[in-house]
This record gives C-alpha cells, sequence and structure tokens, in this order.
C-alpha cells in the first residue's frame, strides 16, 4: 500500500500527464490530461483538490468550459451539490445564446452560452482543463459577468506560465487557481 501522507499532490497528479508534441500543430506541446482521468485514484484526487478549496465557499454555479472543463465542472458541481453550466462552441447551444469571440494561440474561436444559465449575482466558480493564453477562460469570464454572476475564481489542472494566460486572468480581476504548471513550451 502507497503513503500517501507526505504526498506532494501537484507533483503526483503533474506525472500523469502525458506530453504530445507538435499537436494539434508543430511546435505546440500539448498537455493531454486523458491518462490522469483514466486513472480512478488521481482522477479523485483531482476533483478532491478542487472539492476541498471550494466546499466552503457559498457557490451558486460551476461553469465549465467546452470540452475538458465540463469533466471536471460537471463531478465538481455534483460533489458541491450546486448546478452546472456549459460554456460551449459556437453553435452547440440549442437556446437563445450570448457570444463572445477570442484569440486562441492558433487563431479565433467563439464560446457561448444559454442567456438564461445564470442569475444576477450567482457565485461561480469558472472551471478548465488548462490555462495557455488565457483567450478561453477571458471569454468564459466576459460572458458570466455579462449575465450579472459574480465569478468567484478560475480554475484548472494546468498552466503554462510561458504563454502569460495566467499573468491575463490574474491581471483582470480574476483569482486563479491552478493544480500544476509546466514550464517550457
Amino acid at each position: 500500500m502507497e503513503n500517501l501522507s507526505n504526498l506532494d499532490y501537484s507533483s503526483y497528479l503533474k506525472d500523469w500527464i502525458r506530453a504530445v508534441p507538435d499537436w494539434p500543430h508543430e511546435g505546440v506541446m500539448f498537455r493531454d490530461i486523458t491518462p490522469l482521468l483514466q486513472n480512478p485514484k488521481t482522477f479523485r484526487m483531482l476533483i478532491d483538490i478542487f472539492v476541498h478549496r471550494y466546499m466552503g465557499e457559498k457557490i451558486d454555479v460551476i461553469a465549465g468550459l467546452d470540452a475538458r472543463g465540463f469533466i471536471i465542472g460537471s463531478v465538481l458541481a455534483y460533489e458541491l451539490n450546486v448546478g452546472f453550466v456549459p460554456i460551449r462552441k459556437k453553435g452547440k447551444l440549442p437556446y437563445t445564446t450570448v457570444e463572445e469571440e477570442y484569440e486562441l494561440e492558433y487563431g479565433n474561436a467563439t464560446v457561448e452560452m444559454h442567456t438564461d444559465a445564470v442569475k444576477q449575482g450567482d457565485r461561480v466558480i469558472l472551471i478548465d482543463d488548462l490555462v495557455a493564453t488565457g483567450g478561453t477562460m477571458m471569454a468564459g469570464y466576459k460572458l458570466l459577468k455579462r449575465l450579472g454572476a459574480n465569478v468567484v475564481e478560475a480554475g484548472a489542472i494546468i498552466e503554462l506560465p510561458e504563454l502569460k494566460g495566467g499573468e491575463l486572468i490574474r491581471g483582470s480581476g480574476l483569482p486563479l487557481f491552478t493544480v500544476c504548471s509546466f514550464e517550457g513550451l
């Protein structure tokens, strides 16, 4: 049986994240969380980190960014006994939406959410798997604010500090929590 009493959770989980070079484009080092999610122990540990961080807060909704933010966000919402709201890529939601365009490392994209996804004053945690340039997280943040939500914090599994997305998010006044970071691209 493994002794977990002195475990560095961040380093332990980081070891379960696979690096895939040159995907989706040459020069990009993709950080694949699939192995972390496949292992029941590491998946539970990851979710527990977020649950323990937010369980004492008065949270109304978890908002998850398309698509890997849905995985963490929906499980976290379930564990905290709050609602879950998807923020999707443009054209995926069937009801009246608001949208926000943003820049990616390699192009532009648009996310949207239903106009009734949150109520004025709802306390929201915004979740995604990774913060690179911060564009997706900032677009989600702007949508939530536009609908009157109070975004308490943004959370992600991974931060890539060299792309400065974490600086952008924190500089906007939105607190950001990440489980681990990867230096270097």
